[in-house]
């Protein structure tokens, strides 16, 4: 009886994480959406694993599906711990700023998921209820934000900007969502027995997750719903066209699936003309980016060679994106972005965990399929099985929009959950398809299986407090870049670092005393001894800040650059030895970013501070044939040789920067100080001339 009620509440824990995950955020929180997922998943989680292992001790039975499948995601696991393990920033690859989706403990939690997913949901009840829940909160995801259209404001709630963004993360991510909503709705009206009011429903609930999709008016979602609807009306026809009506057989003539196909091709062919109607009609735009796919691939490839085995590490792609990336970048306005994802989430988890992760993640996918397509082929003429097609469609929808497209968190954690279910549902209903461990009867069996319980959680107790303590450092650290006044963002990012120090936080740390120093230096000579040692004092926690930075992930440019815009704000002061210090560590993010062209004009910026000419024209040079049309770099070049006293030069570079910019006042003004001084320069060299 024990046993029942702990299994309920594990149950009843699982099934808000799945179905709450597309809903879930605090509003007038100011914390980014997909943190907040990651709260419900670890502390959803945790309860679960802990009720389900109380309730092992009452019944005295451990239970797991026999599934190869499974096998396959512990691969993953193990891939990507070797990975994480051997990375030169493990911090960022076990657990990231803030629980990142390519960590680690991300993907562990996610195989967890599908786990007891296959556990708890693996009887026909628990999956109709699980899959009602979730029709259920995709309805309100969809209402709240057409709600959001036409009352962006009112409804933002503290965490929500314009219309595009919603409480699923990005907008693509929404689209995908919609498309998915449609598709879990045809295929409970096409393969499930409901009645004629409901499937009426059911299609009225397509149609309107159809408008969302084309309110997002993203062409992959019309491509794969267009692709799967099709599969669904052939598989139909095919199916029924087996079943024997006396001694004749009947085909039904699946219409709807036949007409949401029409739809999606009309959408498909039609692009901007019919697509852009309502994004146009609504104010709707979508500006996500992220590198091509061809990209992706490049990078890769880079990374393979450098480090096949074990990669670069988890959640390190931004280190080989900046290391790798095409020159060809530099000419598209995003030359200076720094991409945490490639072109889908799939692609940028293997890209990153070397051979041995791709192999993982390949192996995982073939049993996958193998296994699905067994039972859509083969099961079908069973009424059980039609929960299990369903769950693997949605899963295989799930995991394709992730390879194509950067999904975030929710449509990740939603394909691990279906993935479980679907494994559930079929070794349930297979002979054989479980692998039980009663050990009350035994006690060499009770005394291991009690411990390894035990184990368990307590690993689930302290990676929940873990990661609510890490949580609650991002609430702070929003204070920090929120704050009004140098005292508070000091306070706010002394206990972020305290709750868990990672570089981000070190680098804003370093940026927050480098705001102070300068303020303390506008004083000029008014400043008292006791000024004096305060200024030293911050001089000397902006340099910690951003060398700690460097410490904890040495691969990654933006701690080198911080740190030599540090030591080149100290050599402003006058201080020995500090431009040679910034310059240092300035060639140490170019190297690490080499196609990068702001970096290489910080260290032409450094060298003609420091009065070294030929360098500083050289790496303006350099930044100058990255991009071509860098115009911080046209104007470098300008000052610079107008510093060598050649005026001519000086106005060419400036002449081609306005030409870049036609409209920029700075530049018009900087044009005009030019001339005039040529124009004193000539009249002084005539004067020479003319005089005897």
């Amino acid at each position: 009886m024990k046993s029942n009620i702990f299994d309920k509440i594990s149950f009843l824990s699982l099934f808000l994480v799945v179905v709450l995950l597309p809903f879930f955020f605090l509003p007038f929180t100011n914390i980014p959406i997909e943190t907040l997922k990651g709260l419900l998943l670890v502390v959803g989680l945790a309860v679960c694993i802990i009720f389900w292992a109380i309730a092992r001790f009452s019944d005295g039975k451990i239970s797991f599906p026999k599934s190869l499948i499974l096998v396959g995601g512990a691969g993953i696991i193990l891939a990507f711990f070797l990975s994480a393990l051997f990375s030169e920033a493990s911090g960022i690859s076990f657990f990231g700023t803030i629980f990142e989706i390519g960590t680690f403990w991300f993907i562990s939690a996610g195989f967890l998921l599908m786990l007891f997913s296959s556990i708890i949901f693996r009887n026909l009840q628990n999956a109709k209820m699980l899959l009602s829940g979730i029709m259920f909160f995709s309805i309100i995801v969809l209402v709240f934000q057409g709600l959001r259209f036409f009352m962006p404001e009112i409804l933002s709630l503290g965490v929500l900007g314009g219309k595009t963004d919603n409480i699923l993360g990005s907008w693509n991510a929404f689209g995908i969502f919609a498309g998915f909503s449609a598709l879990t709705s045809l295929l409970i009206s096409e393969f499930f027995l409901v009645t004629r009011k409901t499937q009426w429903i059911l299609r009225i609930l397509v149609l309107f997750s159809m408008v969302f999709i084309a309110a997002v008016n993203l062409l992959f979602v019309w491509e794969i719903l267009g692709i799967f609807s099709l599969f669904i009306f052939v598989y139909k026809v095919s199916v029924n066209s087996n079943e024997k009506d006396g001694e004749e057989k009947k085909i039904h003539f699946p219409a709807f699936s036949f007409i949401i196909v029409m739809i999606t091709l009309l959408f498909f062919i039609s692009g901007a003309f019919i697509g852009e109607i309502l994004p146009r009609h609504l104010g709707l735009s979508n500006t996500e980016v992220s590198p091509s796919l061809g990209a992706t691939m490049s990078v890769t490839k880079s990374v393979l060679a450098n480090d096949p085995i074990f990669g670069i590490g988890p959640n390190r792609f931004g280190v080989a994106w900046a290391m790798y990336k095409p020159t060809s970048v530099n000419n598209t306005v995003f030359w200076d972005v720094f991409f945490n994802s490639g072109s889908g989430l799939l692609p940028t988890l293997a890209s990153t965990t070397g051979y041995l992760g791709i192999l993982a993640w390949l192996i995982f996918f073939i049993l996958l399929i193998v296994t699905g397509m067994r039972f859509l082929f083969v099961g079908i003429k069973r009424i059980i099985n039609r929960e299990i097609i369903v769950f693997f469609l949605l899963s295989l929808y799930l995991f394709i929009s992730s390879f194509f497209y950067s999904t975030g968190s929710v449509i990740f954690l939603l394909a691990f959950a279906f993935t479980g279910v679907f494994i559930g549902l079929y070794t349930f209903n297979s002979p054989n398809g479980k692998i039980s461990i009663s050990f009350l009867d035994d006690h060499r069996k009770s005394f291991f299986s009690i411990l390894l319980l035990v184990v368990v959680i307590i690993i689930s107790v302290t990676t929940a407090f873990e990661y609510i303590q890490r949580f609650a450092s991002v609430s702070y650290f929003r204070k920090t870049l929120l704050a009004s006044n140098i005292p508070d963002a000091q306070v706010s990012i002394g206990k972020a670092i305290s709750l868990y120090s990672n570089d981000l936080y070190m680098r804003t740390y370093a940026q927050i005393y480098l705001i102070k120093l300068n303020s303390l230096i506008k004083q000029g000579v008014s400043l008292s001894d006791a000024d004096k040692a305060t200024l030293q004092a911050n001089l000397d926690q902006a340099v910690n800040g951003a060398q700690l930075a460097v410490t904890y992930d040495p691969k990654n440019y933006l701690n080198f650059q911080a740190i030599g815009s540090v030591y080149q704000t100290v050599a402003s002061f006058g201080v020995p030895g500090a431009y040679s210090k910034a310059i240092e560590a300035h060639e140490i993010a170019s190297s690490l970013n080499p196609n990068n062209p702001s970096i290489k004009l910080s260290i032409a910026n450094a060298f003609f501070a420091d009065g070294k000419i030929k360098e500083a024209k050289e790496y303006a040079k350099m930044s100058l044939s990255l991009k071509p049309d860098y115009i911080d770099a046209l104007i470098t070049l300008s000052q610079i040789v107008k510093s060598e006293g050649d005026n001519a030069s000086a106005l060419s570079y400036a002449e081609r920067a306005l030409a870049i910019s036609p409209t920029n006042q700075d530049l018009i003004q900087y044009m005009e100080s030019l001339k005039n001084l040529n124009g004193a320069t000539k009249k002084d060299e005539d004067s020479e001339k003319k005089t005897p």
